[in-house]
């Protein structure tokens, strides 16, 4: 029953953040229309001063969950080994 507990307090606190916006996920739809994506990586990041990979060092304020493709330029610093791949473990 503990467990049960604890798992639903994660989810509310999930859900929370994604609603805040505080947890992006990349949106592969919004890339493939080209609307308001941050150029350089797939799938979109909409414009926002910072993004980190989750789990990592970063501060925020926005933090991208799972990889994303990394096709030019990389003002997010999300691809820090440079070889076309971001936030991978």
């Amino acid at each position: 029953m503990a467990f049960r507990k604890k798992l639903t307090c994660v989810y509310l606190a999930l859900v929370a953040a994604l609603a805040s916006g505080a947890i992006v996920l990349p949106d592969a739809q919004a890339h493939n229309k080209g609307k308001h994506c941050k150029k350089g990586y797939k799938p979109c990041l909409h414009p926002a001063s910072d993004y980190d990979c989750a789990g990592g060092s970063g501060d925020g304020p926005k933090y991208v969950y799972g990889t994303v493709k990394v096709t030019g330029s990389d003002p997010y610093g999300l691809d820090a080994d440079n070889d076309g791949t971001g936030c991978e473990d």
